[in-house]
């Protein structure tokens, strides 16, 4: 089967594909201690409302595209 560049990959790619897509993936390192700090732990109230609004406006959508 080609692909969109005309390429023909090899059943050995098509089976590290395969695998990588079904790996579980886990960070490479846990983060240092400027990057914990660095994270945030909460949302402004503002933030959850919008983050809210835009879950339900996505679980509403009916087609690929779709203005609100």
């Amino acid at each position: 089967m080609s692909n969109e560049t005309g390429t023909n990959p090899s059943d050995e790619t098509h089976a590290a594909e395969e695998a990588e897509a079904h790996a579980s993936h886990q960070a490479d390192r846990p983060p240092t201690e400027e990057e914990g700090r660095a994270a945030p732990t909460s949302a402004s109230p503002e933030t959850e409302r919008a983050f809210d609004d835009m879950a339900k406006r996505g679980a509403d959508v009916k087609g690929e595209g779709q203005v609100p």
